[in-house]
């Protein structure tokens, strides 16, 4: 088994900015640890965690009726928008295409001046979406693009994002209702981005209430390994069906091989597929901030970090310090 005292220890001297670990096995708190003057209830910006979670929301909304297919056409969502003279590519997108991170944009690197500065940052992101090259199906890792997807929660339940969230998911997991947080100034959006102190219970969200969907989220270690709990229950807590078991199980199965720069992992539905033999796939965001689940062990870890950019060890963290050492 884990000594607590030497794992306490070993984050201290090896994982310098980590802030909290809450670990369940077979239904067992095993670690709810913190460090960096964190408590147990604050939370940290989540980074690209959040896009798992949106994952999520999408599959709650499927079930409500809100969203048809991952197959529809993101255009059908969005019947007003008014598409750009020579464009043909953006008519055959779908949101399959915006969950796999498979869908075409215009641009080399993501435009957070052009797109962040907007009151609706759907509809600037949309404005790059498509493009002359078509329809590849690509890996392209996009933190904006997928903005589309919140944005159409949105329109069709015309609930703000957090609200959407707090009464479908957090409200059911006993996490605390997340509140809208707006950056006023460009200054203010770096800061919550790269703050390093306790962010509160919020989700970054565009002036009209989206909540960002590749990143914005916080949450604590805690809240995430109910969420966590949740996947590995196939989509029930406490005896309650909060996600639909189909499309959890479809989110989680490999998509496609993301390749070297991506660790050779694959890809679900915003999710990481860490090891299809048992199963494993992970919620992962910079700074090294994780939900990883396991099936096959019933284990889920969540890793809270304040920001520190390029931290890619965390799921070997995960095998090596927490899983690896663990006995039934």
């Amino acid at each position: 088994m884990i000594n607590l005292t030497e794992f306490h220890n070993y984050v201290s001297d090896n994982q310098p900015n980590i802030c909290q670990v809450a670990v369940i096995k077979k239904g067992k708190e095993i670690i709810n640890d913190t460090w960096n003057g964190y408590k147990k209830d604050d939370t940290v910006h989540t980074m690209s965690v959040t896009k798992s979670i949106v994952s999520l929301l999408v599959g709650i909304a499927m079930e409500q009726g809100l969203i048809g297919s991952v197959d529809d056409y993101v255009l059908d969502y969005f019947p007003g928008y008014k598409i750009k003279r020579g464009e043909k590519t953006i008519q055959k997108a779908t949101l399959k295409h915006l969950l796999t991170m498979t869908a075409p944009y215009k641009y080399k690197s993501e435009p957070w001046s052009k797109i962040c500065v907007q009151d609706d940052w759907s509809i600037a992101a949309l404005d790059f979406l498509g493009g002359r090259r078509g329809i590849t199906g690509e890996f392209r890792y996009t933190t904006l693009g997928i903005h589309i997807l919140t944005g159409i929660i949105a329109a069709t339940s015309k609930m703000a994002t957090a609200d959407f969230a707090n009464q479908y998911l957090f409200g059911p997991l006993a996490i605390a209702p997340r509140k809208i947080y707006v950056a006023p100034d460009a200054e203010a959006h770096k800061a919550f981005t790269v703050g390093k102190e306790p962010k509160g219970n919020i989700w970054f969200s565009d002036n009209k209430g989206v909540g960002a969907a590749g990143y914005g989220l916080c949450l604590s270690a805690e809240e995430m390994s109910k969420i966590g709990l949740l996947c590995l229950k196939k989509g029930v807590f406490n005896n309650k069906r909060i996600v639909p078991e189909k499309w959890l199980a479809e989110s989680t199965t490999a998509c496609l091989h993301c390749g070297e720069k991506f660790r050779d992992m694959k890809y679900g539905y915003l999710w990481w597929i860490i090891d299809e033999s048992e199963g494993s796939y992970a919620a992962i965001g910079n700074s090294g901030n994780v939900i990883y689940v396991n099936p096959k062990k019933e284990l889920v870890v969540a890793v809270s970090g304040y920001f520190k950019p390029a931290v890619f060890d965390r799921i070997d963290f995960i095998k090596g310090q927490i899983e690896g050492k663990m006995e039934d």
